[in-house]
């Protein structure tokens, strides 16, 4: 099995080695090169949980569906088959408005909203490499929730298909989804 070695970043992978390696290894492709997963901390399963809870009853009669990692979204770069794709992401949560991107291996596309929750061991990764990634397969909302600092930072792909400059907030007030017209997060003052 052609399994990643940290140590050797040189080797690259595709979709088709991923899904040969072990079911209980949690890893993302960026561009070939392999990330492994840790397993994250109580209070970002809280952040998941409460946000996957308010997207998915909003969502009840709309097209558009919440997924929650482990989901494997394959971001082709052209149209290479599935086992020739050399980027897999999971995002903490990735919402979907296409149906036709949908199957069951995942998602091939960007979703329409993808929420990453930073822990310490990810937020390199979710603010530089997945920041890009997104930006470059057209992620029409990205948001880096920081759930101890409880702020949050939204980034819109415009017109011109770059991320703007991210707003940031404050989890206090309600926080109104740009994909989604009338949704509106909630932020518990304690999780």
């Amino acid at each position: 099995m052609n399994m990643p070695q940290l140590a050797n970043t040189s080797e690259r992978f595709n979709y088709g080695d991923y899904c040969q390696w072990p079911a209980d290894e949690r890893w993302e492709l960026i561009d070939g090169q392999a990330f492994a997963m840790t397993a994250p901390s109580r209070l970002h399963q809280a952040f998941v949980v409460e946000l996957t809870r308010q997207i998915a009853n909003a969502l009840q009669n709309h097209p558009c569906r919440v997924y929650v990692a482990p989901f494997d979204v394959r971001l082709p770069k052209y149209d290479e088959s599935d086992d020739r794709i050399d980027t897999v992401a999971q995002p903490d949560l990735a919402i979907i408005c296409d149906r036709n991107k949908l199957d069951d291996k995942g998602c091939r596309g960007a979703p329409d909203w993808v929420i990453e929750i930073l822990s310490p061991s990810s937020a390199a990764h979710d603010q530089i490499h997945k920041l890009a990634l997104y930006e470059r397969h057209g992620v029409r909302e990205y948001w880096l929730l920081h759930p101890i600092d409880r702020i949050l930072m939204i980034y819109l792909l415009g017109e011109d298909r770059r991320f703007g400059k991210p707003t940031v907030c404050e989890l206090i007030q309600p926080t109104a989804v740009t994909v989604i017209d009338g949704l509106n997060i909630q932020w518990p003052e304690m999780l």
